[in-house]
This record gives structure tokens, C-alpha cells and sequence, in this order.
């Protein structure tokens, strides 16, 4: 049973469109959800949570829908956002109360746990606390709920790398009984590398890939070497930055055995970034050709 299931969700918003999205996100695993600014990551979040109605389609969350039982759905989801919705004047005490008198399966031990790890000082008041503060107290209330879903929009920004390594060991014992799933949206691609099991990733609207994290990296090859090479060599690029030092590109591996390769030539499994610099068409000040 998949934790999340799109079945043909479009919508739009002006110019922009989600259209025809068909995909899953496994129970059991942590999924990255990727993409360049403005692909329509955060517009998903919010489809997840019932923040949003699709113009068509419908998602599923734990095999329900929305239409009669969104209470009983939210209890079961936990949610970090970039952005926070506290009451600034209380503390964290009062702020923990708050949120845990929405949940019969809360845990205050498990949440006293939590905040002791994380330095949370509970007579802080909520406007004291630092964008890292405030993330490490939202992910405290999400997990001291129990929930079977967690939904992290960017959770690491703001934090120190010691704490974002933390976080990426919490994830990996939250999952442990197979059951529990998180889909995990970020800019950081290493910290995707490192944890994430299945990615989705949507580019301009439009679903680019659903899958494992190996399926993903073995579909495509990193190619560097002098520009000379290109002149006599026209290889079929996904994306290619040149510069006066050389070129680098992305080509399928479907494509990598037909090609005669010699020994000027580096070719590499790629990066999740390097996969995203070159199918979204380049960076940076290099000459980009698509």
C-alpha cells in the first residue's frame, strides 16, 4: 500500500500548471521530493496536506481520501515546514500544549526526550527563538505524535551540519519498523544522497521521475574532457557546460556503449545535483548548450 498515491492531479495557478501527475510515494521508505525553484514541489506539500484542491484528479494519503475523514488523516501526519505558524508571545511550553491537545496518540514523554536532546529551553518564548531553534522544536511536536506519515518541507535550513546529520539519523530510526514513511523535500541533494531511498522529482510542472534513488543516478553519465573533442565527436548531451578548461555534460546511459570512447575522456556516475544542473539546462557563467 503506498503512503501517498497521485492519480492523474492537475492544477493550476495562472500561468503555471501540475498536470496529469500520476505517482507514488512508498510506505516504509524516506522519498526525496526534488526540482528547480517554482517546478511545483511546495504546491504537492500543500495537496498532501489538504491545503489545496486539485482542478482534477485526487490525492490519496494512507489509502483515504480527504473528502470524509481529513481528521482522522492529519492526526496521522507529521509536518516540518521551511516556514513556521506559531504564536510568537508563548513559549514553547505553552506552544507544546497547544499542539498536543490536537493529538490523543501524543507522547510527552517521547516529546521530553526530543527536547532535551535538542536544547530546547521551555520558558523561551517562541520570537526568541533562531530559525535552527524553531525547526528543531517543530520536529519535536511532529515526531512526538507518533505519526505514520512525516512530511519535511526544507527542514535543514538554518541548521548547523552537525545537527543536519542528526536529523538524517533521527529519519533513519523513525522508519526502522517499515511501516512509517517520510517524504523529504530539499535543496540539499548530499543530504537526499545520503538517506533517501525513492525520489520524485518535477521539473516545469511535470513529472520527470518516480523511483529509486539507483534507478535515478544509473540512468544517466557524467562526461568531462577537452572541448576539442566535441568538434570531432557530437555526443547526444542532456546538458553541457563549456569553458576554456574543458566540457562536462550529462548524456544517458542508454547512449554511453554506442559511443567510441578514448583515453581523454572521464566519465563518472553523476551526482542528484549534477542530474539537476544539467536537465533544468546549465549554471553558473559556463557557455550552456541544451
Amino acid at each position: 500500500m503506498p503512503a501517498i498515491e497521485f492519480r492523474q492531479f492537475s492544477k493550476r495557478n495562472g500561468d503555471f500548471e501540475l498536470s496529469n501527475l500520476n505517482f507514488q510515494i512508498e510506505q516504509g521508505f524516506i522519498t526525496g521530493l526534488i526540482g528547480p525553484n517554482g517546478s511545483g514541489k511546495t504546491t504537492l506539500i500543500r495537496s498532501i496536506m489538504n491545503l489545496i484542491q486539485p482542478d482534477q484528479g485526487e490525492v490519496l494519503v494512507l489509502n483515504q481520501s480527504y473528502l470524509n475523514r481529513e481528521r482522522e488523516i492529519k492526526q496521522q501526519i507529521g509536518f516540518v515546514y521551511d516556514e513556521d505558524f506559531y504564536y510568537d508571545h508563548l513559549t514553547i511550553k505553552e506552544m507544546k500544549k497547544i499542539i498536543a491537545s490536537f493529538y490523543p496518540s501524543w507522547n510527552e514523554e517521547l516529546f521530553r526526550s526530543y527536547q532535551h536532546d535538542f536544547a530546547l529551553p521551555e520558558r523561551r518564548k517562541m520570537r526568541e527563538l533562531s530559525k535552527g531553534m524553531k525547526t528543531k522544536f517543530a520536529l519535536a511536536v511532529a515526531l512526538a505524535h507518533e505519526p505514520q506519515l512525516l512530511i519535511m518541507d526544507e527542514p535543514t535550513a538554518g541548521l548547523d551540519s552537525i545537527f543536519r546529520r542528526e536529523i538524517l539519523s533521527i529519519l533513519s530510526g523513525y522508519i526502522k519498523d517499515g511501516t512509517r514513511t517520510v517524504l523529504f523535500s530539499t535543496h540539499n541533494s548530499l543530504e537526499l544522497e545520503r538517506i533517501a531511498d525513492y525520489i520524485v522529482y518535477i521539473q516545469s510542472g511535470s513529472l520527470h521521475f518516480s523511483g529509486t534513488k539507483e534507478d535515478l543516478l544509473d540512468s544517466y553519465m557524467l562526461v568531462k574532457g577537452p572541448t576539442a573533442f566535441l568538434l570531432q565527436h557530437p555526443l547526444p548531451f542532456i546538458g553541457l557546460q563549456q569553458s576554456a578548461l574543458g566540457f562536462e555534460g550529462l548524456i544517458s546511459s542508454q547512449h554511453y556503449s554506442s559511443i567510441q570512447w578514448n583515453d581523454q575522456i572521464i566519465v563518472e556516475k553523476p551526482t542528484l545535483d549534477d542530474i539537476l544542473v544539467f536537465t533544468k539546462g546549465g549554471t553558473s557563467n559556463d557557455t550552456v548548450i541544451d
